[in-house]
């Protein structure tokens, strides 16, 4: 007899012989399946289930082997009613003996999945999605949903030919995998779903139907959008990216590598860099749902991608680029962990390779004329540089001072400098035009680093490290150079935000209505100045006589001049800007190196204008009337030399500037009659100013000024006091500074000792060896016995001599004593 006859011979004959649980589970399938499921039988189940328990397995496992009948009979109407009294049932159930039954139910759910039928896919996964919100009394170490991770991807990435149909099998499948999150992250035994294999399916799954997403602006917004549309149809897309915050959230600090990676698989795969949008959007909601702490972790995985694509496509590497930016932009906020200074050393890395490129690319482009993909190239390295630079420019201005002033001197660490061979870029590979490149970018990314930066004291805010580096740029010949130069000057030195009321060279009529804001200066500052001071004042000086300075190098001096008084000058150092400002107009006027006379003009006018601003923070009556008096007479005679006239287009330039009309020139003697009094000293202004090269001048002077001190001491306790004073003259000297042919020599010293070692026999070397052994050891016998002797003394001394020894006795009026102990 076959199994049916069989139940139904059972059922008919011998029903009451048949266990109770399956009598209950088989009252529940009426015979008409469009009824339903039968509720006063559902009852009666579900109270049997809970005062028995321990048929719990046995209930599950027959209810799956008439789901399984049902599943391949195509009986869909009892498949719904069986997974509904499942459902029921875990829902009423909630003991030890449910774990078997469990088994059972996940077993039904993946017959359901694997059926293939869409209207059975979405019953399963929705029983599925119930049983994940069921929180479990003790943690299950047996159980495993690989397959459920597989299943519910697939499902995802469905391309089923109706559009309705594959929704609703997509957003299923985005379900089943939500379940399958909250079911697993929180169980310490299930930690084995972070691992590569299943982060590999659960990602791309969520990533590949957020693509799919009309509005992807909204994605990259912080809070979590609708999962469902205005007509109530679940959108795959908006349920995508809530299970994908919610698993970045859930991430633990050991699990953010395997959450990351198949984030950018994916978006190499689909080739998501260029455009970028959907990269941006996607790293902005990550950066947004994982806790702060772990913000460092995404930070390195895209630089490490960045050098995996150090030699893609510009707009490919500009676009990851991009990337970094968003994620900097917001970590930047919180915490940034130990990765700050591996960021700018990656990012400038790229930044060099970038240069390198697009000169490669112009040498080529120079050889071949008909290349105008290579001019595209060249533009488009010019994406990536821009992008790197503002990446390195944000992420340094949202860093803590104490860590941007650490930036700031790793990125001037950086420039390439001539004349110094202690820098980390070769110069000599990139030539000029690639130095002068990475120069204006890096100054550029500085200048965004150091801006909105506070320090308390000028000494740490520019230590020489950081100083002597950018002032040796501001030498340069290149106008653009020192203007970016000036500008990160104005943003460290300017600490009350006075550049934008001081902003374009002018005379101003009434300083007092710009509202400066100033303090006193400290004892910190004021010794910055002592010790830095000339230095400024030095590379001013200088900045204004090149000849390819432009309007704007001018308004650029002519403000640091004005943050220097606001914020630095006392007394002391008033009198020494005055100096500074009447060596600048009397270079003008003489005119020793044939400057331009745009240049001399220009110079004319940045002195009237900053003495203009000068006398009135000084607020000396006398002092001010003298500036204004000879700014009406340039007004009237000579209005080429005041900063409203000469920096117009098509002004008329003189043909010569009259030294001899002092009324048109700032007057020394005036100024210093104006300045008399307690306050200031006048007397200095009449001492010209000289720029002084570098504080090191004065340091070599003080090392000679010590050798010829040594010298006068070393010369009373010798003999032949005039020999020696002839010896040591300036040609002696000079010779002992010079080193041009030392490096010859030893050169040529160090080839002879390798050739004589290479060519000459054995018992030669030997015996060369074995003369400067005994040389050495007759040295080091006179130096011990001259400090293992005992000092002579009256009652004699013991020598020992042929193996015997004696005493010999020194008489008091033999022996030396020192001067000291001679009275």
């Amino acid at each position: 007899m076959d199994s049916e006859n069989n139940e139904s011979g059972v059922c008919g004959c011998c029903g009451p012989l048949r266990p109770r649980y399956k009598r209950l589970v088989d009252n529940i399938f009426p015979e008409d399946p469009k009824d339903g499921l039968s509720k006063s039988d559902m009852e009666k189940l579900t109270f049997y289930a809970v005062s028995a328990p321990e048929k719990l397995d046995r209930i599950g496992a027959y209810l799956a082997e008439r789901l399984s009948r049902d599943v391949v009979r195509h009986r869909y109407g009892n498949v719904v009613i069986a997974m509904e009294a499942l459902d029921q049932l875990l829902m009423a159930c909630h003991s030890q003996s449910i774990k078997p039954f469990v088994e059972s139910f996940l077993h039904m759910v993946a017959k359901l999945l694997e059926s293939g039928e869409p209207d059975l896919q979405v019953l399963g996964t929705n029983s599925f999605v119930k049983f994940a919100n069921i929180e479990e009394d003790t943690p299950s170490y047996h159980r495993r949903y690989d397959f459920f991770v597989s299943q519910f991807s697939a499902m995802c990435h469905s391309t089923h030919e109706d559009p309705e149909t594959r929704t609703r099998i997509r957003v299923a499948g985005i379900k089943g995998l939500q379940g399958v999150v909250r079911k697993t992250v929180n169980d310490e035994l299930q930690a084995i779903i972070w691992e590569p294999q299943h982060m590999d399916k659960l990602i791309p799954s969520m990533l590949f139907n957020m693509q799919d997403s009309e509005d992807l602006d909204r994605a990259g917004h912080p809070s979590t959008p609708s999962a469902v549309g205005q007509d109530g149809e679940e959108n795959p897309s908006a349920l995508a990216e809530s299970c994908f915050r919610e698993l970045l959230g859930r991430a633990a600090y050991g699990n953010m590598n395997n959450a990351v990676r198949p984030v950018l698989v994916h978006l190499d795969n689909h080739h998501l860099w260029d455009p970028n949008e959907f990269a941006v959007s996607c790293f902005r909601i990550i950066m947004y749902s994982i806790q702060a702490q772990h913000s460092h972790h995404v930070i390195q995985q895209v630089l490490n991608h960045l050098d995996t694509h150090n030699k893609n496509t510009p707009r490919v590497r500009a676009g990851i680029v991009q990337v970094l930016l968003e994620t900097v932009a917001i970590a930047a906020k919180g915490s940034v962990g130990p990765t700050v200074l591996e960021v700018f050393n990656t990012l400038l890395k790229h930044l060099r390779m970038s240069v390198d490129f697009e000169l490669g690319e112009s040498s080529r482009r120079n050889s071949n004329v008909s290349t105008s993909s290579a001019r595209g190239k060249e533009s488009e390295e010019r994406i990536v540089q821009n992008a790197i630079i503002q990446t390195i420019g944000f992420f340094g201005g949202n860093l803590p001072d104490y860590q941007r002033a650490e930036v700031m001197m790793f990125i001037m660490g950086k420039v390439p400098v001539f004349g110094t061979p202690c820098h980390t870029l070769d110069t000599v590979k990139i030539g000029h035009q690639g130095t002068k490149r990475i120069q204006t970018m890096l100054l550029s990314s500085l200048i965004m680093v150091t801006s909105g930066f506070k320090s308390k004291s000028m000494a740490a805010a520019l230590p020489p490290p950081f100083l002597d580096p950018l002032f040796s740029i501001s030498l340069m010949e290149d106008s653009e150079l020192r203007q970016l130069v000036l500008e990160i000057l104005h943003n460290i030195i300017d600490r009350h935000d006075n550049r934008a009321k001081l902003r374009g060279i002018r005379v101003i009529p009434n300083v007092a209505a710009l509202k400066i804001k100033r303090e006193k200066i400290s004892k910190q500052d004021v010794t910055f100045m002592k010790k830095h001071g000339q230095q400024l004042y030095r590379h001013i000086y200088l900045g204004c006589k090149e000849e390819d300075n432009v309007h704007k190098n001018f308004e650029l001096l002519f403000t640091t001049l004005a943050i220097l008084t606001i914020e630095l000058a006392n007394e002391e150092v008033v009198i020494d800007l005055i100096r500074l400002a009447i060596a600048l107009q009397d270079m003008a006027l003489a005119n020793e190196e044939n400057m331009p006379m745009f240049i001399r003009c220009g110079i004319m006018a940045l002195v009237a204008a900053y003495l203009n601003f000068l006398s009135q923070m000084i607020a000396n009556p006398s002092f001010c009337q003298h500036i204004n008096k000879v700014i009406e007479l340039r007004s009237l005679d000579a209005p080429y030399l005041l900063p409203e006239h000469i920096f117009r287009d098509k002004c008329p330039f003189p043909e010569s500037l009259d030294k001899g009309d002092k009324q048109l020139h700032f007057q020394t003697a005036d100024m210093a009659e104006c300045l008399a009094g307690p306050g200031y000293n006048a007397e200095r202004l009449s001492i010209p100013y000289i720029p002084q090269v570098t504080d090191r001048l004065t340091r070599r002077k003080s090392f000679v000024d010590t050798i010829s001190l040594q010298v006068d001491i070393m010369s009373n306790s010798l003999p032949d006091k005039s020999q020696l004073a002839e010896e040591i003259t300036f040609e002696t000297l000079k010779k002992a500074i010079d080193t041009t042919g030392l490096e010859e020599q030893e050169r040529e010293k160090r080839r002879q000792v390798m050739e004589k070692f290479q060519k000459a026999p054995f018992e030669e070397i030997a015996a060369h060896c074995e003369s400067k052994a005994n040389m050495l050891h007759d040295r080091l016998a006179q130096i011990f016995e001259l400090t293992i002797r005992p000092p002579p003394s009256p009652s004699g001394v013991v020598s020992i001599s042929a193996g015997h020894t004696q005493h010999q006795s020194v008489p008091v009026y033999e022996m030396k004593f020192p001067d000291l102990c001679v009275y």
